[in-house]
């Protein structure tokens, strides 16, 4: 067994697509096939179900990747030491990133990381399933910092908090209440709202919110994607209760209080399991500068 086919197989098993995961490693999907295949043969298991549309993980498949991420874990963390002792920061740093976050400007923390590693490869997902499929993923070892929004501290993860941010009803004009500047949830029940799926930080706290005030929301509509959640908003299909950083500065909905009032809670996370890589911990040392660097802005 060589370390590169437990790689091709992580990557296939993170990617559920040969085509995916041989874009991602710079490989040929036909040898990518015929090193899964040996992997196999020499275990004697089939590690995938393939069919025309998708690949998914076997239950020996399920059960052997932990083990294939804590050896590749072992690998690259002995390949940081020896660059280290070089005076070298490289390998891999694979962040996962929610679609929207107000808190850092990462793509300029990723800049500033190149700058100052430039060996460092950088792999940036961003989640379609929320908050709970990033951290999931965190504890799976598929990657090495998630930013994300909890509710209370996971186990089994370093969290550094970035910040909290208060949520307001937001929609057209035409849907939201007239001339009341802040908005009671029990006077909720009956409207509808566009919101993102369950897995979302957002959904999470706004549903604990109205199940403590004794309220059953009517979501008509769910939708894990922001721009098109902001289409749906523009198109009156509902309300939602969203952050204010989630909106575009030239946005065209009024804005209302909510009582009690809501706020997410956004952190960086990364697993206490397993020692963080040299490349994720050059970045996180990174993000928490950026956040102290937004803290003492003025509020706008």
């Amino acid at each position: 067994m060589e370390i590169r086919q437990l790689e091709h197989f992580a990557a296939v098993a993170e990617e559920q697509s040969f085509t995916r995961a041989a874009r991602r490693l710079n490989y040929v999907q036909s040898a990518l096939s015929v090193s899964i295949q040996s992997l196999e043969r020499e275990l004697g298991l089939r590690l995938f179900d393939r069919d025309t549309r998708r690949v998914a993980l076997t239950d020996a498949g399920e059960a052997l990747l932990p083990a294939a991420h804590q050896t590749l874990a072992s690998v690259e963390q002995t390949r940081d030491v020896a660059a280290e002792l070089k005076g070298v920061v490289r390998g891999t740093l694979r962040i996962g990133i929610m679609q929207s976050l107000g808190f850092l400007d990462v793509p300029a923390l990723l800049g500033e990381l190149h700058r100052r590693h430039p060996d460092v490869e950088i792999q940036m997902r961003r989640s379609t399933g929320g908050s709970v499929a990033l951290l999931e993923e965190l504890h799976r070892g598929g990657i090495d910092i998630a930013f994300a929004s909890v509710i209370d501290d996971p186990a089994d993860l370093d969290i550094a908090e970035l910040g909290t941010e208060e949520l307001y009803l937001v929609g057209a004009r035409q849907l939201m209440p007239a001339r009341r500047k802040t908005v009671n949830l029990t006077d909720l029940g009956e409207t509808t709202f566009v919101d993102f799926p369950a897995g979302w930080g957002v959904r999470a706290v706004v549903d604990r919110a109205f199940a403590a005030a004794g309220v059953s929301r009517r979501v008509t509509i769910e939708v894990a994607d922001v721009s098109l959640y902001l289409q749906l908003l523009d198109a009156q299909l509902g309300v939602a209760i969203s952050p204010r950083s989630l909106l575009p500065a030239n946005h065209p909905f009024e804005i209302r209080r909510l009582e009690p009032p809501i706020s997410w809670r956004v952190v960086m996370a990364l697993a206490s399991r397993r020692p963080p890589r040299a490349a994720a911990r050059a970045f996180a040392r990174l993000a928490l500068d950026g956040q102290a660097e937004h803290d003492r802005r003025p509020p706008r």
